[in-house]
């Protein structure tokens, strides 16, 4: 009876030694898996906002741990920036994060007070850290009740066209007060009306009927083109 017990003894020590070493071979994996930093890190959909700009609002530019790191933090910090709408972040293998950004689309700076206004009407100064593409300048005061269709309009302009455009003022007349001029980097003028904002898409396709002239197209009543003498 006194060698069973003992190879009992002996048993249950062994198969005790043996849990302790998978546990603390586990606990080993899950602490330096935990704690392993992030590797990769993906900036999806920027046009305008580089890299650096991105991690630096996220506080990732030291690479800290890839899973004690919130990612509802981030996506906090990264949505306080003014030129940013929203952002989605993903974990993805191996220890690589996503982050997809939509950016807030700059319109147009307004010359009465050198702020940039954004699709969604928030701004900020024009001496700013962020080199934006290039967008047009208002030159003059565009009236409250006006002043968010202007916005919509702008909004409804493709990016490379108003990117041609060098300067918006807003020009009344008696017979249509949603009268706009829009001057473009080509030395042609364009009128508009704010309901005809997107018109402005076609203009590369305009050009080629123009033979190389300068002039005024008119697009708030009708649709002719005026040579500049």
């Amino acid at each position: 009876m006194a060698k069973k017990l003992v190879k009992r003894r002996k048993l249950k020590v062994f198969t005790l030694l043996l849990v302790l070493i998978i546990l603390g071979l586990f606990a080993l994996l899950v602490y330096f898996g935990i704690n392993d930093s992030i590797k990769n890190i993906v900036i999806k959909n920027t046009s305008y906002l580089n890299d650096d700009y991105i991690i630096d609002l996220a506080s990732i530019k030291e690479y800290p741990s890839f899973w004690l790191t919130s990612t509802h933090k981030m996506k906090k910090k990264i949505e306080k920036s003014p030129y940013i709408e929203k952002v989605k972040i993903k974990r993805k293998f191996y220890n690589v994060l996503e982050i997809d950004v939509k950016e807030n689309v700059p319109l147009f700076v307004y010359e009465g007070n050198h702020k940039i206004v954004f699709e969604n009407k928030e701004e900020v100064d024009e001496l700013s850290e962020i080199e934006l593409f290039r967008v047009p300048r208002l030159m003059n005061y565009v009236p409250d009740n006006k002043y968010e269709q202007f916005i919509k309009g702008l909004g409804k302009i493709d990016k490379d066209i108003l990117g041609k455009v060098s300067e918006i003022t807003y020009t009344p007349n008696d017979f249509d007060k949603d009268r706009f001029l829009l001057y473009m980097d080509d030395g042609n003028s364009v009128y508009l009306t704010i309901t005809k904002f997107r018109m402005l898409n076609y203009y590369n396709k305009v050009l080629p009927q123009l033979d190389g002239k300068k002039g005024i197209l008119y697009l708030d009543s009708g649709n002719h083109f005026k040579i500049m003498k």
